[in-house]
């Protein structure tokens, strides 16, 4: 009796799913969750990890007038058992913002601040994110007090250490961009990651209005590189509205994680996409440094000439360098003529044999209307990369 009463609501849900999906068919993907324009609640911060049962685990937080991302943020964590194909939420974090997921020793982990510029904190997953570790402490996962930004950068494992580049909000100017200092911060492999004493923090380099004759107006959302000389990096995206020739910022990183040092001479780099958010990540199987990045494609530049570099987000380009300074492309991954309205933007990735694997903020036309505009996204999308290696010809030598 019982299912005969509970088939109906069965079809129903099923239907509705359905609905949805074929709602969605001309987005491109597969969808991991859709948030309204209307709501004005965006989806951001995507961020991917590999379970060591071979299960994917996706997070994206809340952005906009709709959200708490400046009182207490809310993460939502996807899992999906047919390689991304699917995806169901698993659990909802409250109090985590910007923040990365990674697996170490087996065990999942989610790091960044618990709001809009606010306390970092670190929280563990034994069950594959269903259930996470709650802050409460200087011995349980609060890190550093204080005002912070990032992005869901890469935590990476190199020399028996941890390292996660961060920034701090303090300013020397209370503005986007310019109140924002690069730091890294480190942790043996072996420490508990949930206690602050296993952590060190470099020095912080600030905003200098100098930079850039002038035209420097900030750095965010560093990654962690090491070149093959073994120097060891904090590579990040810089703000200069003037010139829609984009660039990085090269940061230098002492040995033992303490000492952060700039020459501006030679620290900006041309990076197309560098004024967005990008993840670049080493290949040693072909000894090249790839990334995924929002660059400007000429009929664009003459499109909108004038435009502000870091508000072209409707091209997805895949790049590759042997040097961390010198980039080609690769393979135009996604695109969409509409500017205003489409970004694929904010990508996390991994490598996963001979495929990549994609997690995308984007914002696209839902059936009935425009997200809200390219950046305030209303999709989370997955996407594969197949054989990315075949793609660009002969390996680095």
């Amino acid at each position: 009796m019982k299912c005969f009463y509970l088939l109906p609501l069965f079809l129903l849900l099923c239907g509705a799913v359905c609905a949805q999906q074929d709602a969605f068919e001309h987005v491109p993907g597969a969808i991991v969750t859709y948030s309204p324009a209307g709501s004005r609640q965006y989806i951001g911060s995507p961020s991917l990890a590999i379970l060591p049962g071979g299960d994917y685990v996706a997070a994206h937080d809340f952005f906009g007038p709709g959200s708490s991302e400046f009182v207490q943020a809310v993460t939502r964590i996807f899992r999906s058992a047919d390689k991304g194909n699917t995806w169901k939420q698993v659990s909802e974090v409250s109090g985590a913002f910007w923040s990365s997921l990674f697996v170490h020793k087996g065990v999942l982990y989610l790091l960044g601040p618990d709001r809009h510029h606010g306390t970092v904190l670190i929280r563990r997953s034994e069950d594959g994110g269903a259930t996470w570790t709650k802050p409460a402490g200087t011995n349980n996962g609060l890190l550093l007090q204080g005002m912070y930004h990032c992005a869901p950068m890469p935590v990476v494992t190199y020399n028996g250490r941890l390292w996660r580049p961060m920034e701090t909000a303090h300013g020397p100017v209370l503005q986007w961009g310019k109140r924002y200092g690069a730091m890294v911060m480190s942790a043996p492999v072996d420490a508990d990651l949930l206690n602050a004493k296993s952590w060190s923090t470099s020095n912080v380099l600030y905003y200098d209005s100098t930079y850039l004759e002038g035209n420097f107006g900030g750095w965010l959302e560093g990654n962690f590189v090491v070149d093959k000389n073994g120097q060891l990096w904090d590579m990040l995206r810089v703000d200069d509205k003037t010139s829609l020739d984009e660039k990085a910022a090269m940061v230098a990183l002492s040995p033992d994680g303490k000492k952060l040092r700039f020459d501006p001479g030679k620290g900006f780099v041309p990076f197309d996409g560098g004024s967005k958010k990008f993840v670049i990540r080493y290949d040693s199987a072909s000894r090249y440094y790839y990334t995924l990045v929002n660059s400007i494609p000429q009929k664009y530049r003459d499109q909108y000439p004038t435009r502000n570099p870091a508000s072209f987000r409707n091209v997805l380009m895949l790049r590759r360098s042997a040097d961390l300074v010198h980039w080609e492309d690769v393979k135009t991954v996604l695109e969409n003529s509409d500017v205003l309205h489409h970004g694929f933007q904010y990508v996390d990735w991994l490598f996963e044999g001979n495929d990549m694997l994609v997690l995308c903020r984007t914002a696209y036309f839902d059936g009935k209307e425009n997200a809200h505009n390219n950046h305030d996204a209303n999709f989370l999308t997955f996407h594969r990369i197949k054989n990315f290696r075949s793609i660009g010809g002969d390996r680095v030598q």
